[in-house]
C-alpha cells in the first residue's frame, strides 16, 4: 500500500510538471539529471536486497547493531563522493548527461543535480534504515515515512513551481528523502536489539554492497542509455520515453517490488532448494503478469486519452498517442522486470551473488550496442525493444547463477504464465476494442480480463495465490 501511494504521488508529480512546464527543453534537462537519481534509488532497492537476509540473520545471532554500524559506513564512504561532485561539478556532470541537448537543457540539469543527488543518498540510507526495522519483522514505519515523505515532497512542489519552475521539483524531492530517512531511522533507533559489539569490517560490507548495487545501476542505467541515444532524436522524444518508463516502472514497484521485499526474510528462514527457488519465482511473477497485461490492454485502446487528461494540452494528440503506444510496447520489458525483481533478492538469500558485477558489466555492454542500433533503427521503438532484449538476458543470467535447474524452470514457468495471461489480455482487450469505442471497449475488455483470468485459474494462478499465503 505505501509503495502504491509513494507511486501515485510521483506520478502527481509528472502531471504537475506536465501542466506547470510543459514538454520542452527544460523538462529534457530535468529528466536527463533526474535519470541519475533514478540510478541511486535503484542502488538503494538493491542494498535492500543484500542486507535483508544478512541482518536478519545477525539480529538471531545476536550481532545486529554491529552489522548495521558498518553497512552505514559503507555507503557513506560511496555517497559522500557522490555529493561532492554532483554540488562542487554539477556543470561538467550535466554536460556529460545531457550532451545531446540545448545549452538551456544543460543549465537545468546543473541546477537539480544538486539536490537530486543528495535526495538519494537519503534514499540509501533509508534502505538500511527499513532493512533494520524488517530484519525485526516491522515494515509499518518504514511505509509509513516513505508515505509520508513523498505527501511532503509534493506539497512543496506545488507550493514553489509556479515561482520557481522546475527546480522545485528538485526540491521537494530532496525533502522527500530527508523525511524518508528520517522516520525508519528514529524508529529504529528506538527500537532495536543491537547485540552484542563485534568488529566492523567496513570495506567486506563495501563490497558486498557494491556486488549488490553494481546490477541494480545497471538495469537503471539501460534506461539512461535509453535516454542518451534518445536525446538525438529532437525535443520532447527524452520526456516521452520518461513519462512511458515511470508508467512501466510504477506498475512493476508496486506489484513484484513489494513481493520481493517482503518475501526476503521469510525466505532467509527457511531452506531455499532449486525447486522452492524455481515456485517462488514463478508464483511471484504470475500474480504481477496480470497487473501489467491489464494495464497494457488499457492504454493499448484509451492511452493517449489518460496521458492528455493526466498531463494537460501539451501531450494532446501525437505526443499523447506516442507515450501511450510506448508503455504497450514496454510490456514485455516490463514482465522480463517483474522476473528479475522477483529473482535479484533471492541470490543474497542462496548466497549466491559475487558474480553481479561482471554480469552487470557484461549486460550493460551488450544494451549499448543494442540499444545504439534498436533506436537508430526503429527510433523511441527500438528503446522500448533494447530494454526488453537486454532485461531478458539480465533475468536468464540471474536463474542460471541460482542453478541450472532454475533457469530451465523458470524460464519454462515465465514462458508459458506470461503467455497465457498475455494471451487472455490479447483476447479481451481486442475483441472489446474491435466492436466497441475506444472508451467504453477499455472497461467492457478490463471486466472481461478478470473475468477470464477468475475462469483460467487452474492454469496456474490458484497454485501462485496459495504460495503467496505460505509466506510468513
Amino acid at each position: 500500500m505505501s509503495i502504491a501511494v509513494v507511486t501515485g504521488l510521483s506520478a502527481a508529480v509528472g502531471v504537475v510538471i506536465a501542466r506547470k512546464v510543459g514538454r520542452d527543453v527544460e523538462t529534457d534537462g530535468f529528466f536527463a539529471a533526474y535519470g541519475v537519481f533514478l540510478v541511486l534509488v535503484l542502488a538503494a532497492s538493491a542494498v535492500r536486497a543484500a542486507v535483508l537476509p544478512r541482518l536478519a540473520r545477525a539480529r538471531m545471532e545476536g550481532t545486529f547493531g554491529s552489522l548495521f554500524v558498518s553497512y552505514a559506513l559503507a555507503i557513506w564512504v560511496v555517497a559522500a563522493p557522490a555529493v561532492l561532485l554532483a554540488t562542487f561539478a554539477s556543470s561538467w556532470s550535466a554536460a556529460q548527461l545531457a550532451g545531446g541537448l540545448p545549452p538551456s537543457a544543460q543549465r537545468v540539469a546543473a541546477e537539480a543535480l544538486v539536490f537530486l543527488v543528495p535526495a538519494a543518498v537519503a534514499h540509501l540510507f533509508a534502505a538500511l534504515a527499513a532493512s533494520g526495522l524488517a530484519a525485526h519483522d516491522s515494515y509499518a514505519t518504514a511505509a509509513a515515512g516513505y508515505a509520508l515523505g513523498s505527501v511532503l515532497g509534493l506539497a512543496l512542489i506545488l507550493w514553489r513551481i509556479d515561482e520557481d519552475g522546475i527546480v522545485a521539483c528538485a526540491w521537494g524531492t530532496l525533502l522527500n528523502g530527508i523525511v524518508t530517512l528520517a522516520v525508519p531511522l528514529v524508529a529504529l533507533l528506538i527500537r532495536a536489539d543491537w547485540g552484542r559489539r563485534e568488529s566492523l569490517h567496513v570495506l567486506r560490507r563495501l563490497g558486498e554492497l557494491a556486488r549488490a548495487s553494481s546490477m541494480a545501476i545497471a538495469l537503471q542505467a539501460f534506461f539512461v542509455v535509453c535516454l542518451r541515444f534518445a536525446s538525438g532524436l529532437g525535443t520532447g522524444a527524452v520526456t516521452s520515453f520518461t513519462y512511458a518508463y515511470f508508467v512501466a516502472a510504477a506498475l512493476v514497484s508496486v506489484t513484484a517490488t513489494s513481493l520481493g521485499v517482503v518475501s526476503s526474510v521469510p525466505l532467509t528462514r527457511a531452506a531455499l532448494s532449486p525447486a522452492r527457488a524455481s515456485r517462488h519465482v514463478i508464483s511471484m511473477s504470475l500474480v504481477s503478469f496480470a497487473a501489467v497485461a491489464a494495464a497494457a490492454g488499457v492504454f493499448a485502446l484509451v492511452g493517449d486519452d489518460i496521458v492528455h487528461a493526466a498531463l494537460g494540452p501539451a501531450y494532446a494528440g501525437s505526443a499523447g498517442s506516442e507515450i501511450g503506444r510506448l508503455i504497450v510496447l514496454l510490456g514485455p520489458f516490463m514482465a522480463t522486470s517483474v522476473g528479475v525483481t522477483i529473482t535479484f533478492p533471492m541470490l543474497f538469500v542462496a548466497g549466491r551473488e559475487r558474480r553481479l558485477p561482471l554480469l552487470a558489466g557484461l549486460s550493460i555492454a551488450l544494451h549499448v550496442v543494442v540499444a545504439a542500433l534498436a533506436v537508430n533503427a526503429f527510433e523511441l521503438a527500438g528503446a522500448a525493444l533494447a530494454l526488453t532484449i537486454s532485461t531478458g538476458f539480465v533475468l536468464a543470467a540471474l536463474l542460471l547463477l541460482l542453478s541450472p535447474q532454475v533457469l530451465q524452470a523458470g524460464v519454462r514457468g515465465l514462458l508459458l504464465g506470461a503467455a497465457v495471461i498475455g494471451g487472455l489480455a490479447l483476447i479481451a482487450f481486442g475483441a472489446a476494442g474491435a466492436v466497441l469505442p475506444a472508451e467504453p471497449a477499455a472497461i467492457v475488455g478490463a471486466v472481461a480480463f478478470c473475468g477470464m483470468l477468475v475462469a483460467a485459474r487452474g492454469l496456474g494462478l490458484r497454485q501462485a495465490w496459495g504460495y503467496l499465503r505460505t509466506l510468513d
